[in-house]
């Protein structure tokens, strides 16, 4: 199979890369070695995979798209320390996927599709399996939101809630012309690394209301936003950090963020 024959489907936002030295870069970004359990999510025509399986103790891989099994299957061959599921990865149990894996650490890569990004990313959270770290490649736009600093326009919800479990950093650019099919913007490739020092939440399902609440209109006022929660409580914390319900989600850090969900 090749990009000549293959039927790239739209609806699996499938965008395929080749270049050697992209993908040994990619997989030379994480710190993988055979101690290391891989997940890879959509790996296309298996040109990161192969990589991946000379470097890593097991992978085990995600699919959507079922034509590309006999494929894989046979590109795979002279591996036999992998896992492979043709299935949304969205609907994936991953822990049951990776019970009875002899590992000391969890790596995710992954060429993320741009239409569930957000959505795959929040699966792996959800998912509470101990993650050290993940090498992403996602639209360029896409990575600054998850990067960008309080006071910005891109600064958000999942900005706050990335940035709570994981340190993140952008790593290089990927032009689309590096792509096939072509997408129509530039890629990023990031890496998120698992905190070494988190402030512990009293109860996780308080901090991800507060932030997704206080986010839904970006240009309304704390005041506006969060009039469910008790405001009272809210303004004190703010005022500790000389901050008011006149403000905006996005002049708030995360540390107050943390600070208002533990005392709500």
């Amino acid at each position: 199979m090749n990009s000549e024959n293959f039927k790239f489907k739209k609806k699996y936002g499938q965008n395929f890369i080749s270049d050697k030295n992209l993908i040994n870069k990619i997989v030379n970004s994480a710190n993988i070695d055979k101690s290391t359990l891989v997940i890879e999510i959509g790996p296309g025509k298996g040109a990161l995979t192969i990589e991946l399986l000379k470097k890593c103790n097991h992978l085990i891989i995600y699919e959507i798209d079922n034509d590309l099994e006999i494929f894989l299957t046979e590109k795979l061959k002279n591996f036999d320390n992998y896992d492979i599921y043709f299935k949304d990865f969205l609907k994936a149990d991953i822990k049951t996927d990776i019970k009875g894996i002899n590992y000391k650490k969890i790596v995710i890569i992954s060429n993320l599709p741009y239409y569930i990004t957000t959505q795959i990313i929040k699966k792996i959270i959800d998912s509470n399996i101990d993650v050290d770290e993940m090498v992403l490649m996602l639209q360029k736009e896409v990575a600054d939101r998850f990067c960008a600093l309080p006071k910005s326009k891109e600064y958000g919800y999942m900005t706050v809630l990335l940035n709570y479990y994981f340190d993140i950093k952008k790593l290089f650019v990927v032009k689309k012309d590096m792509f096939v099919p072509k997408p129509e913007v530039d890629s990023c490739v990031i890496k998120l690394q698992k905190k070494s020092n988190v402030t512990l939440l009293k109860n996780n399902d308080t901090f991800i209301n507060l932030i997704q609440k206080s986010f839904k209109f970006k240009r309304k006022t704390l005041r506006n936003n969060l009039r469910d929660f008790n405001l009272s409580i809210i303004e004190q914390i703010l005022c500790k950090y000389n901050l008011s319900l006149n403000n905006r989600a996005e002049d708030i850090p995360l540390n107050v963020f943390i600070d208002i969900a533990n005392n709500l």
